[in-house]
């Protein structure tokens, strides 16, 4: 396999979502890899953009037929992976996956790539910032809140697993230290 692949990865309101789509707005070669989720769509998604939608049965069914490069249950009855068909997808594009993932779907990946991917870990300065972030998100209720936290702080320990670490403590210098990251990495642009 000589396909590259970018994987940003990070504990839930860390940032990685604002670096990834800064990285797809200055690096030409990328392309999102839209992940799968059985989760309920919010309102301001749009399947086969945000995520592609399906339902956990249906989910279960793709992972019966192997359609997935990797995949994991996040909370019960919660799944997202991401399908072979979007990989082939991009590279028929002949452009780069970027990928927007949780820390363990970043670790799987990386995995199955090996050298072949950059996994970049964003990491919060403090737990108590994550907090601040998720609070003024204000999309989650106190027990989800809680959740997501004890979560983070288990993908927290997971960082040193991660090719780099760039630390979110300003977004706009982590965005610049992830795109100069990311280029150093990709092969030079033939005409993309």
């Amino acid at each position: 396999m000589k396909h590259k692949a970018i994987i940003i990865s990070a504990p839930s309101g860390a940032g990685k979502t604002t670096i990834v789509k800064h990285l797809l707005s200055t690096i030409p070669q990328l392309e999102f890899s839209i992940s799968a989720c059985s989760r309920q769509k919010r309102n301001n998604e749009t399947d086969g953009s945000d995520y592609y939608f399906i339902s956990a049965e249906e989910f279960r069914q793709k992972i019966k037929q192997e359609e997935f490069v990797e995949w994991q249950e996040v909370y019960p009855g919660s799944y997202y992976g991401t399908l072979k068909s979007e990989l082939e997808r991009i590279w028929s594009k002949n452009k780069v996956p970027i990928f927007d993932v949780d820390v363990y779907g970043g670790l799987n990946l990386k995995k199955y790539f090996g050298e072949e991917a950059l996994a970049v870990f964003v990491q919060p300065p403090s737990i108590d910032v994550l907090e601040n972030r998720l609070r003024n998100r204000g999309s989650e209720d106190e027990d989800n809140l809680k959740k997501r936290l004890n979560k983070a702080k288990q993908e927290l320990s997971a960082a040193n697993f991660f090719d780099r670490i760039i630390v979110n403590d300003d977004i706009s210098s982590a965005s610049n230290q992830a795109t100069a990251i990311i280029s150093s990495f990709l092969p030079v642009s033939q005409g993309l």
